[in-house]
């Protein structure tokens, strides 16, 4: 079977995307939790010797109601730092002087509130899938505070965050719930909280209120955690949290059971205004919890302590009379229960300890040499003695002393239990993540062995995959795949992706993995057949003036990079910093054109490609693949460029002083565009222009920029357009500026100040009638050129107005601060373009991986990282007045990816204007594929190696979602080359 280069390298990436969808669903399973985890059953009964003790009933709980005001994003310097005492006076005194209890709160990445909402109620790590079923939160099976508080017939009403609705279904009597993904909106998302405050606090029909109040996340996506609109929300947050102490004061009845409020945050903000990943600022929240109970003496002075934030589960439950929930990896906040008699709080962490050994009995198989398990039952027994010893002489100081030391072995053994627990969180789908990471090299060795056919002239190759399939070798496979499978499914101690798929989709698993081995077992037979390849290797060595010419310095820099690249991928601190390898790729690429350059310049030297005139030869094929060359008189060269090797000699003026310099200016762009975002973990925290031209004492300098970059984009953009976009463009960018003003980011000329700030809904649907008119326009030149087969021009303009419309999307969606970096991207494909690929004459291989390097170094420039934290989701919320959940993921991932996406499109562009070959695009295309695969496939070698690794959740887990991503947006990218490719053909 025949295909095209581009359309075999596309079929590849899809089948990529697949094998690495299996294996992500295998390193991150979802955890599968059966009814009968939460059945009811007796609590453990306190330690006795011999028939003396009998209680066995669960301790009454010490709180009448709890109320828990969840502050979205409240970090803890928030309320413990100089923001709080300045913002937050009634809590700083609570804090300082009233009857509470301050901790600061250690949340587990991922830190988005779905999985940490899990986390408060449950007590358990979440995993890292919760990032992506943040998006759409199931219900949640797994036994939580929540549920047992229902159980146990406790009224309880929500208002916020329909998370918690989502989670928890049928599980409040009365809710409302409000979405947490409209991030523009910071006002009436709390105003809807608030609303109903006044009157369920003058109710007696509840015992647990839960308000999840949103506004302070927003505020920190739309501007950062330095905005002044910060210090406005923690002031209305403030006034809540007085409103609510004082009238649960108001109706405390009882002294010996008085009621709890919670004051704590989900997860945290990182100085960008994000948060997903594992920076200090992210990890860190705010917890206090204020009752009458934690009465402070005269001079008593507290500090905030750390703590998990798994420990409130427990925590919780412990203070509602409830069973802690079985799944829980936290212990009790000692400080709560410190008031208590000595009997009831070694009951207490008695409690929790019985509940963390069961849980390391179920996921330990050696769990009695684990040193926790050993301290607990040290613990136990001195527990066991002090109780005889309790019930003989109640009141004496031995009995005091004894139980301050079985105190501490209890919380011993907490700490060891916990530490062993943690430490076997991940539980990953071997199975599911072989089998995917088989497709992956599959697909990628099959790229490979057909380099020398791809790469020809013809652009073509022979797929042997028919015959391979109707051979024996392949249902012999088959067979063996099958019978593999069913004895992993039998076999399996756990829940396993594969195992629970149909037997039709797991066969056809099966079915393409078996199909992909034999067409790679048949191309490296063909390749190696009769030793013809090397006996052409041996005679190219002994006659090497006939062979093809030698690798250039642009190759081995294209083959050195890629590879180091790869191999950076293996330490934790080449990922976080991943930014700095591509702009020291950029930057040696640059030093290497202009010493070509200056070579061919000054020194006359002529580094043209030499191609072998036996182009038939399949030695020819192979050496010209590995040098991403084209053999043959039929080989790519640009249309527009001069016959003459040495053309560059006879350029003269001011185009000739612009090739001398045209290396040194993109130099300067990037070195201006590494000043304006500071990004990955090190650095991430100086400050940078960016920061700079956000805050708000420089909104008018960030207005002139923005006015000057939405001027030279226009001016860039609309040189190779019709009349038509040019006028759809200018307005476009005109509404851009207009919708920036709108929500505050920039001002008017005659505006002073952002009294009326608005959502800028009205202007930014007015950009987007513009955006869809632009790209109609491209796609209308397009259709026209394959009914009228001579037009290059209309081919050529419509390319350029769809690349025309993605520049304008992109600029509706960067925040203001990021339009230089759109800029310097537009001017520096404008000058690579006229003043060095075409006088140089670069091939196919060498024009695409310049195009890769670029677009990977402007994912960096635009302020992304591998950290989940720096995706900025308000994108995704630009024109719309509703959480809709399809336009919001496809606008927020066009904007993270908008420098691959932008300069892949100018790829197409380029070389569909310039290349006088109608085969460039599948070069192109099978080019792009394979620099983007092997990353890909080494990556997922590298993290299942890794996967016990101290930082595997916190730095290579985030990357591997973002590989994942580049992976699914590479095969767009190769589908719409394919596409591109057959228009020309047709053309």
């Amino acid at each position: 079977m025949r295909l095209g280069s581009g359309t075999f390298a596309a079929g590849c990436v899809v089948i990529e995307v697949l094998g690495v969808a299996l294996f992500l669903r295998g390193f991150f399973p979802a955890p599968v939790f059966s009814g009968a985890e939460r059945q009811a059953e007796s609590p453990a009964p306190e330690p006795s010797a011999g028939a003396s003790s009998n209680w066995t009933e669960l301790p009454p709980p010490l709180f009448s109601k709890v109320v828990i005001l969840l502050i979205d994003a409240l970090r803890d310097d928030f309320v413990f730092g100089s923001k709080g005492v300045k913002f937050m006076p009634y809590t700083t005194y609570l804090v300082e002087k009233g009857s509470s209890l301050s901790f600061v709160a250690e949340a587990k990445p991922p830190t988005v509130t779905m999985p940490r909402i899990k986390a408060l109620l449950t007590g358990s790590l979440p995993g890292f899938i919760d990032v992506v079923r943040n998006l759409n939160s199931p219900t949640l099976m797994e036994d939580n505070v929540i549920t047992r508080a229902k159980a146990a017939g406790k009224r309880i009403i929500f208002y916020g965050d329909e998370t918690w609705v989502k989670l928890f279904p049928k599980h409040f009597v009365e809710y409302d719930g409000t979405t947490s993904f409209f991030v523009s909106d910071y006002t009436e998302v709390d105003n809807n909280v608030t609303r109903h405050l006044d009157k369920v606090l003058k109710r007696q029909d509840w015992d647990m209120l839960i308000l999840h109040y949103l506004g302070l996340d927003h505020i920190g996506h739309i501007s950062g955690p330095s905005s002044p609109l910060v210090g406005h929300k923690l002031s209305e947050m403030d006034s809540i949290l007085m409103k609510i102490h004082t009238a649960l004061l108001a109706e405390e009845r009882d002294p010996l059971l008085p009621s709890l409020l919670v004051l704590c945050g989900d997860h945290g903000m990182s100085e960008a205004g994000g948060h997903g990943a594992s920076s200090m600022e992210e990890v860190n929240t705010a917890l206090v919890l204020v009752s009458s109970a934690f009465e402070r003496k005269p001079g008593d002075v507290r500090h905030p302590t750390r703590v998990q934030q798994t420990d409130l589960a427990a925590t919780l439950s412990i203070g509602l009379g409830l069973p802690i929930p079985k799944s829980n990896t936290g212990s009790l906040m000692f400080p709560v229960v410190e008031g208590r008699p000595m009997r009831e709080q070694l009951r207490f962490l008695h409690l929790n300890t019985v509940q963390l050994s069961k849980l390391l009995q179920e996921n330990v198989p050696s769990y009695n040499k684990e040193p926790g398990f050993e301290q607990f039952k040290v613990s136990e027994r001195s527990h066991r003695n002090w109780i005889r010893l309790y019930l003989e002489e109640n009141n004496s100081e031995v009995v005091f002393n004894l139980g301050a030391k079985v105190r501490r072995q209890y919380l011993d053994a907490l700490r060891m239990l916990k530490l062993s627990l943690s430490r076997r969180a991940a539980q990953y789908d071997v199975y599911s993540m072989a089998v995917g990471t088989v497709l992956v090299l599959e697909a990628l060795v099959l790229l490979l062995l057909s380099v020398p056919q791809a790469l020809s002239s013809r652009a073509e190759l022979d797929v042997p995959l028919l015959s391979p399939v109707c051979s024996l070798l392949f249902y012999l496979l088959l067979l063996a795949l099958a019978a593999l499978h069913v004895v992993v499914c039998t076999a399996a101690d756990s829940s396993c992706y594969l195992c629970g798929l149909p037997w039709l989709a797991a066969g056809g698993v099966m079915t393409l993995i078996a199909a992909l081995l034999c067409a790679g077992m048949s191309a490296l037979t063909r390749v190696f057949a009769g030793g013809k390849c090397l006996s052409q290797v041996g005679l190219a060595f002994q006659n090497p003036p006939q062979s093809t010419s030698r690798w250039s310095e642009l190759d081995l820099l294209s083959f050195l990079g890629t590879v180091g690249h790869v191999l950076s991928l293996g330490a934790s601190s080449f990922i976080e910093e991943e930014h700095q390898t591509w702009y020291f790729l950029v930057n040696t690429l640059c030093l290497a054109l202009c010493h070509q350059i200056y070579r061919k310049c000054l020194l006359g030297d002529d580094c043209a490609p030499q191609h072998c005139p036996h182009t038939g030869e399949e030695f020819d094929g192979v050496a010209v693949a590995l040098q991403g060359k084209r053999a043959g008189p039929e080989g790519w060269e640009l249309s527009r460029a001069p016959a003459d090797p040495s053309s560059l000699e006879a350029l003269r003026g001011s185009e000739r002083w612009m090739v001398l310099a045209s290396p040194w200016l993109v130099l300067a762009c990037c070195r201006l565009l590494r000043s304006l975002n500071q990004t990955g973990v090190q650095w991430a925290h100086r400050p940078d222009l960016g920061h700079w031209l956000t805050s708000s004492d420089h909104k008018a300098e960030l207005s002139v920029l923005a006015a000057l970059s939405l001027t030279m984009i226009f001016v860039l953009v609309q040189k190779r357009c019709s009349l038509t976009s040019k006028v759809a463009m200018a307005f476009g960018l005109l509404g851009i500026y207009c919708y920036r003003a709108a929500i505050g980011n920039v001002l008017f000329p005659w505006q002073q100040d952002n009294k009326d700030i608005s959502k800028g809904i009205t202007e930014a649907r007015f950009v987007y009638v513009f955006v869809l008119g632009i790209l109609f326009t491209g796609t209308k030149d397009l259709l026209k050129s394959q009914i009228i087969a001579a037009d290059f021009t209309a081919r050529t303009v419509g390319l350029w107005e769809i690349h025309s419309g993605l520049v304008l999307l992109a600029t509706l969606l960067l925040r203001p601060h990021n339009l230089p970096v759109l800029v310097l991207s537009l001017a520096i494909q404008t000058i690579m373009a006229q003043f060095i690929w075409r006088p140089l004459r670069h091939d196919v291989a060498e024009v695409t991986v310049m195009h890769y390097w670029f677009g990977q170094a402007f994912f960096y420039f635009q302020g992304n990282s591998n950290s989940i934290a720096t995706v900025d989701i308000s994108a995704g919320f630009v024109g719309l007045d509703a959480y809709m959940e399809i336009p919001a993921m496809f606008l927020t991932a066009f904007a993270t990816y908008s420098g691959p996406v932008l300069w892949a499109s100018h790829l197409v562009n380029f070389l569909t204007s310039e290349a006088s070959s109608g085969s460039a695009l599948s070069h192109a295309c099978f080019c792009y594929a394979l620099i983007c695969s092997i990353p890909v496939s080494v990556y997922i070698i590298l993290v299942t190696s890794l996967r016990y690794h101290l930082f595997i959740w916190s730095v290579f887990s985030p990357k591997l979602l973002y590989e994942g991503m580049h992976l699914l947006i590479t095969a767009a990218v190769c589908i719409f080359f394919t596409a591109m490719d057959q228009t020309n053909t047709k053309s």
